[in-house]
C-alpha cells in the first residue's frame, strides 16, 4: 500500500490524562522534552483531581495521590514553553464529572442519583461550581490561549426529575437541554476571557440536524474536536460529520485520535499497530475532505482511565512507542518503524528509515511487558483448569477432605513456583515504577492487574496446605506444608 498524504498543516497535540497514574513532576518534565523532540506542538492537559483547587473546591483534590502544587503546575507550563509547546488545560463542565460529584456534599448536583458523571444543568450552584473550577484553572495558566471545556458523554441527560419537568413543555428536547448548559458555560468563558479559544468534544452534537447546529449558539464560540479512536474508523461517515459541522457554521474543527487507553479498559501493554491503524484512517479522512474545510489540528489522546472510577489503562512508558509511531504516520503517511519493537525504542517522526531513540521510562515498560507475559501465560491464567486440579482437586474434593496428598503436594509445588516468579517480577516492577510515579500508583496497579490473576493460584495453594494438614501424618505434613 502506497503512503497516504501527510497530515495537513495544523497543530499536533498530545493529551495528558492525569486522573490516574500521575507522573512525578521530574518525569513529566522529561516527557515534555520527548514530546518536543517528536515534533509535537502542544499538550492538552486533563488534570481532574490532580489540580490544586483552593477554597471551597479543595474537596476536589485527590486523596489517593498528592495533587500537583501550584508551583508544579506552573513548572509544567515553563518547561513546555522552553520546548516551544503550548499548554491547553481541559476542564470537564457537564459529563465525566465523577471526580466532582462523587463527594457527598455535592451529591445533590447530579442529574440522577446513580450517575456520578453528569451534572444537573438546572441547579445554579452547579453552574457556579463549574465557573469557579474554570476560573481557578485558567488563572493558573496565564500563558494559555486555548481552553478545552469537555462536554462529552453526558450520560442520562434528561432523566433527572428537574429535566423531566423542563422537557414536559412542548417543543423542548434533550438536545436543547444540552445546548442550553454548554452555551451558557461557553458564553461565560468568553465574557471572562474574550481572547481565549474554546474547544469542546463533538459527540453530543452528532445526532443534531443542520438547523439545530446552526441555531445552537455555539457558532463562532467554540471549536469542535471530533474524536474517533477506532482502527477501523468509518472514513465516509467521519467526512460527512465534518462537512455537516462546517456547513452549519461550526467551521473551526479538530480531530482526536488515540495513542493509548482505547483498546480495553484493563489493557496493560499498548498495541502500537492498533493505534497506527487509527491514524492511517484519519489520514484517509484528511485526504477525502473537500476544499474549504480547514482542520486546526489533531489531538493524540492518551487515556489513563476510561473514567474516574475505572482501573488504570496502559501506563505512559508502555505507550511512548505507539505515540512516536503514530506521529511518524501522520508526518510521512505511513509508519516504517516495526510496531513489534514496543519497548526498546521510539521512532523519530522525522526519520524515513526507521531510526530510533531510547525513551524515558523504557526500563519500566520492559518490566511490565515481561510481567504481563507471565500473567497471561496459559500455565498461570488457566492453572485451575489443569488436569490435576480438574481431576483430583475440585471443590468437591476440597470440601470433603478426600484429596490425594501426592497430587496436593504436586499442585502446591507448582503454585509456589509460579507465585514466587510473579512476586519477584512484581517487586522489580514496583521498584522501577515508584521512580516515575507515586507509590500509591504502584500499589493500585498491582492490585488491579496482578492480584486478580494470581488470586485463584493463591486459593489453590491455601487449600493444598489445608488438605495436607488433614490427610498426612503431622510430622510429614509439617515438612511438606513448609516448603
Amino acid at each position: 500500500m502506497d503512503a497516504l498524504p501527510a497530515w495537513p498543516k495544523g497543530k499536533k497535540l498530545v493529551h495528558l490524562d492525569l486522573k490516574g497514574a500521575p507522573p512525578r513532576i521530574d518525569y513529566l518534565h522529561k516527557l515534555i522534552g520527548l514530546f518536543s523532540g517528536l515534533g509535537v506542538d502542544g499538550i492538552l492537559v486533563e488534570y481532574e483531581d490532580m489540580f490544586p483547587y483552593e477554597g471551597e473546591l479543595k474537596v476536589l483534590q485527590s486523596t489517593q495521590h498528592s495533587p500537583y502544587s501550584r508551583e508544579e503546575v506552573l513548572s509544567i507550563q515553563e518547561v513546555a514553553k522552553s520546548q516551544g509547546l503550548e499548554v491547553i488545560p481541559l476542564v470537564q463542565t457537564f459529563g465525566h464529572m465523577e471526580f466532582v460529584l462523587k463527594h457527598k456534599s455535592l451529591w445533590g448536583l447530579r442529574e440522577v442519583g446513580h450517575c456520578l458523571g453528569t451534572l444537573n444543568p438546572h441547579r445554579e450552584e452547579g453552574v457556579r461550581l463549574v465557573e469557579e473550577m474554570l476560573r481557578q484553572v485558567v488563572e493558573l495558566h496565564p500563558g494559555s490561549t486555548s481552553l478545552h471545556i469537555g462536554a462529552d458523554e453526558v450520560y442520562l441527560l434528561g432523566e433527572g426529575e428537574e429535566s423531566r419537568r423542563w422537557l414536559s413543555t412542548p417543543g423542548r428536547t434533550v438536545q436543547q437541554l444540552f445546548l442550553s448548559h454548554v452555551t451558557r458555560v461557553a458564553k461565560g468563558v468568553r465574557e471572562a476571557w474574550p481572547n481565549l479559544n474554546m474547544i469542546m468534544w463533538d459527540d453530543m452534537l452528532r445526532g443534531m440536524d443542520h438547523d439545530t447546529l446552526k441555531g445552537s449558539g455555539l457558532v463562532g464560540l467554540v471549536q469542535l474536536m471530533l474524536w474517533d479512536y477506532n482502527p477501523t474508523l468509518d472514513v465516509k461517515n467521519t467526512v460527512y460529520l465534518l462537512e455537516r459541522y462546517s456547513g452549519a457554521g461550526l467551521s473551526e474543527l479538530w480531530a482526536a485520535s488515540a495513542f493509548k487507553g482505547s483498546t480495553n479498559v484493563h489493557t496493560c501493554v499498548t498495541s502500537t499497530q492498533r493505534h497506527v491503524d487509527n491514524h492511517l484512517q484519519w489520514l484517509q479522512v484528511a485526504a477525502a475532505l473537500p476544499e474549504g474545510i480547514h482542520m486546526l489540528g489533531i489531538a493524540l489522546t492518551g487515556w489513563q482511565r476510561y473514567d474516574h472510577l475505572s482501573v488504570l489503562c496502559e501506563l505512559l512508558p508502555l505507550a511512548l512507542p505507539s505515540l512516536a509511531s503514530s506521529l511518524q504516520t501522520l508526518t510521512h503517511g505511513d509508519c516504517v518503524f516495526n510496531p513489534k519493537s514496543v519497548c526498546l525504542s521510539v521512532p523519530c517522526p522525522s526519520s524515513t528509515t526507521g531510526d530510533s531513540v531510547l525513551f524515558p521510562g523504557r526500563r519500566l515498560a520492559e518490566l511490565v511487558v515481561e510481567l504481563t507475559a507471565i500473567l497471561q501465560s496459559e500455565e498461570l491464567r488457566h492453572f485451575e483448569d489443569n488436569m490435576f486440579v480438574r481431576g483430583w482437586f475440585t471443590p468437591y474434593h476440597r470440601q470433603r477432605k478426600i484429596v490425594s496428598p501426592l497430587i496436593a503436594h504436586q499442585l502446591q509445588s507448582q503454585a509456589m513456583t509460579l507465585l514466587a516468579l510473579v512476586e519477584q517480577r512484581v517487586a522489580m516492577v514496583k521498584k522501577e515504577m515508584v521512580r516515575l510515579y507515586p507509590a500509591s500508583t504502584a500499589q493500585e496497579w498491582v492490585e488491579q492487574h496482578v492480584s486478580p490473576v494470581v488470586a485463584p493460584l493463591q486459593r489453590v495453594l491455601e487449600d493444598t496446605r489445608a488438605s495436607l494438614l488433614e490427610m498426612v501424618p503431622q510430622n510429614v505434613s509439617a515438612s511438606m506444608v513448609g516448603q
